[in-house]
């Protein structure tokens, strides 16, 4: 859901999350098809905004998405950020993230540690 009256308390402390790196991907085994989730925290840059960044998600990587929050406001000049829940394969996963890290959108996630992701 999308609130334009909503303000940076209805999301956790940016302290819980920190930004993910290339080390942060995993590396799915191929053939992987087990399901698993994890959650995230992107910034979308405003020239992204017209851009079916969350949709190609859906669309070209087969993630079910749950939107956890969202501040992006109608007729914002502003960033948007989201808390996401990824749900779908490990592989599926790491082809979507390698997707928002190549557009050079900010992937933050709620993990230290790498090995405790859901992936």
């Amino acid at each position: 859901m999308l609130d334009q009256n909503s303000n940076e308390s209805e999301f956790e402390a940016i302290d819980n999350f920190h930004k993910t790196q290339d080390s942060d991907i995993p590396k799915s085994e191929s053939g992987d098809t087990r399901p698993t989730q994890t959650r995230i925290r992107i910034r979308v840059p405003k020239e992204y905004h017209q851009e079916p960044v969350i949709s190609n998600l859906i669309s070209e990587y087969g993630l079910k998405v749950n939107f956890n929050a969202a501040l992006l406001g109608g007729k914002t000049t502003d960033d948007g950020w989201f808390d996401l829940e990824l749900n779908g394969s490990a592989e599926q996963i790491e082809s979507a993230l390698i997707y928002l890290n190549d557009l050079d959108v900010e992937i933050w996630s709620n993990s230290n540690d790498p090995v405790e992701e859901s992936w």
